[in-house]
């Protein structure tokens, strides 16, 4: 394993010197980083910073126009799909459930890398099944329509599907947009239990506050570049905010859990971001 810039020992999952564009228009800037494991890692910044498509860069879903992503020191690209799937597995944003699909099916979905001509469903995938349900509180709904599931419901439904990938990293890619705020608590207390539990994972995030209060580790992006990354406690200044975000704020304890809490001002003008 190596040591990140940080001192925090490496899950064997990072970039160096990765680009990736739409269309030629470069999202992504010359990003080296790796992903510090046993960390909750949250990648946070302003909106078309980059942050989704450094995600799907590191699940094997958009390649590098220059660069490369490095699975414990070789090129994610040079791995067979499955083969990456059994090390890194992406929730991404909106997923969408065929028809009919039940939550059990849903999450037997997360087996299939595991599959091959010679090795096909075993009681290892039962487990894996039974364990991911367990875990996520839907072993009571594992026959029901993931369709009809409510919001937050149908989010840990997909959260199963990756944990019953086993993978030694999950990436999830803004996995609380569109949730209520008691959902979103919920769903980020879930990645906060997972990661105690020795979990190395990834999510994208937009509120401040929430990124201080359960990440253990911050990346910060702005205009396609990796900005500062570290413990919230170390990261979140008002100066960085005011330069990432161009909002004034104060930041001061959380009462509760003496996290850093965000407290805006309003807007910076431009000429003083």
């Amino acid at each position: 394993m190596s040591t990140t810039a940080t001192g925090e020992t490496s899950s064997g999952l990072g970039a160096r010197n990765v680009t990736v564009s739409y269309g030629g228009d470069p999202v992504v800037r010359d990003v080296s980083l790796d992903i510090p494991q046993g960390e909750l890692t949250m990648i946070i910044g302003p909106n078309g910073c980059g942050k989704s498509t450094l995600v799907k860069a590191l699940a094997r879903i958009m390649k590098p126009d220059h660069g490369q992503i490095l699975l414990h020191g070789r090129d994610l690209w040079s791995y067979r799909g499955r083969q990456a799937a059994r090390h890194v597995a992406l929730l991404p944003q909106n997923p969408v459930a065929p028809d009919g699909i039940t939550v059990r099916g849903l999450v037997r979905r997360g087996r299939y890398p595991h599959h091959t001509l010679l090795r096909q469903w075993s009681p290892d995938d039962d487990a894996a099944i039974g364990f991911a349900l367990d875990r996520t509180g839907l072993s009571d709904l594992a026959e029901a329509q993931a369709a009809r599931l409510s919001g937050g419901q149908r989010q840990r439904a997909w959260i199963a599907m990756v944990l019953a990938q086993q993978t030694d990293l999950l990436l999830l890619d803004e996995p609380t947009t569109f949730l209520d705020i008691a959902h979103q608590y919920d769903l980020l207390e879930l990645c906060r239990e997972l990661h105690h539990e020795g979990r190395t994972i990834v999510t994208v995030l937009h509120d401040l506050n929430q990124a201080a209060r359960f990440a253990s580790h911050l990346i910060v992006m702005k205009d396609g570049r990796v900005v500062t990354q570290g413990p919230p406690t170390q990261v979140l200044t008002t100066d960085l905010v005011a330069e990432v975000f161009g909002l004034a704020c104060d930041i001061m304890p959380d009462p509760r859990t003496a996290t850093p809490m965000v407290i805006p001002h309003g807007s910076l003008p431009d000429d003083a971001r």
